[in-house]
């Protein structure tokens, strides 16, 4: 089993730029070298004949077709009450500095 000695943990914790205390050091060796203990066992396991599973639902390419809904309205009658309008769009003031 791969184990990390203090120096990785620290190397790790440099690359996230977290400052680690000594008990932590200890605490994140212990939790790392599980998670790699984990993942050795799943690296064991024999998967030769399974396919890979994309989704479980069965459903294939659920879409529905663009259709253009006609509600009997202009852009220009919809931009009737608009307080401002430039190249038929509605126009605000600047909200990101």
């Amino acid at each position: 089993m791969a184990k990390l000695s203090l120096e990785d943990v620290l190397k790790l914790a440099r690359l996230a730029r977290i400052d680690l205390t000594e008990d932590e050091l200890d605490e994140f060796t212990g939790e790392f070298d599980a998670i790699l203990g984990y993942i050795e066992k799943l690296q064991s396991v024999d998967v030769s004949g399974l396919e890979p599973t994309i989704q479980i639902s069965g459903q294939t390419n659920v879409m529905r077709t663009d259709e253009i809904a006609d509600y009997g309205y202009t852009p220009a009658d919809l931009l009737k009450g608009v307080p401002s309008v430039q190249d038929d769009q509605i126009k605000v003031r600047r909200m990101v500095g």
